[in-house]
């Protein structure tokens, strides 16, 4: 990843980027896709295409499930949901990173971002035990501040307090934070909450990311840290202390 020069990385100091997981940080559509499709060959039913259930992954295993059954024309009855949802589960957390990979350039722009100064957060409405099974088994776990799935939060996004509860958690500051995701849950968040907003073009997501409002689309994370940067620039200055 090219360097910056020093000053342009200054409004990153005493920051928190807050980043969705799935689509986001890691390309787990293979493995989600995967459990999903074992559901459906238990049921007898053909897999669906990856490419197709791509973009239904961002609200949760839940709305995967329920979307991924009626694509198939099998709706599933409310009394069968929870049965679904325990299997798919199960079955999931055997294989949370058999072909998950982290995007080029996370782990970059991560370094580039804590060595700034930043605090690191992970807002996502996957499961807080699966995100951090996720991201432990692919090895940068330890880069987070905090990790807030959508149990640890008073409600998923795109509430605004699921984001708001990730800065907290890292023990960071609203008005000097950035939202990086993927689609329509983190671009509600963000708007709700009054985050500046960063959307990657490459995730996941039903409506083009680019017709969801960022302040910044970028395309590889090439572009992350100056697109933060320049977002947080605008921002209050940190609070020193008394």
């Amino acid at each position: 990843m090219p360097t910056s020069p020093a000053g342009d990385l200054a409004p990153l100091s005493g920051s928190t980027i807050v980043f969705d997981l799935d689509g986001t940080l890691v390309d787990s559509a293979p493995d989600l896709v995967g459990t999903l499709n074992f559901l459906l060959a238990q049921e007898g039913i053909a897999p669906l295409p990856l490419d197709e259930a791509r973009p239904m992954i961002g609200r949760g295993a839940r709305a995967l499930i329920l979307q991924g059954f009626a694509a198939v024309g099998a709706p599933v009855p409310e009394d069968r949901i929870d049965a679904l949802f325990d299997q798919f589960i199960a079955h999931y957390e055997g294989r949370i990173a058999d072909e998950s990979t982290i995007f080029p350039g996370v782990l970059e722009a991560l370094d580039v971002l804590k060595a700034a100064g930043a605090r690191l957060a992970v807002c996502t409405n996957k499961r807080t035990g699966l995100s951090v099974q996720l991201l432990e088994t692919l090895g940068f776990a330890a880069m987070f501040d905090a990790i807030i799935g959508a149990d640890s939060a008073p409600a998923a996004k795109p509430d605004p307090r699921h984001l708001t509860t990730a800065i907290a958690e890292a023990g960071g500051d609203l008005a000097r934070a950035v939202m990086v995701g993927d689609s329509v849950s983190d671009a509600g968040a963000a708007r709700a909450a009054q985050t500046p907003l960063v959307l990657v073009s490459f995730g996941y997501t039903e409506t083009p990311a680019a017709e969801l409002g960022a302040d910044i689309l970028i395309d590889h994370y090439d572009e992350l840290v100056g697109a933060c940067a320049s977002l947080l620039a605008s921002c209050p200055p940190p609070l020193k202390a008394l």
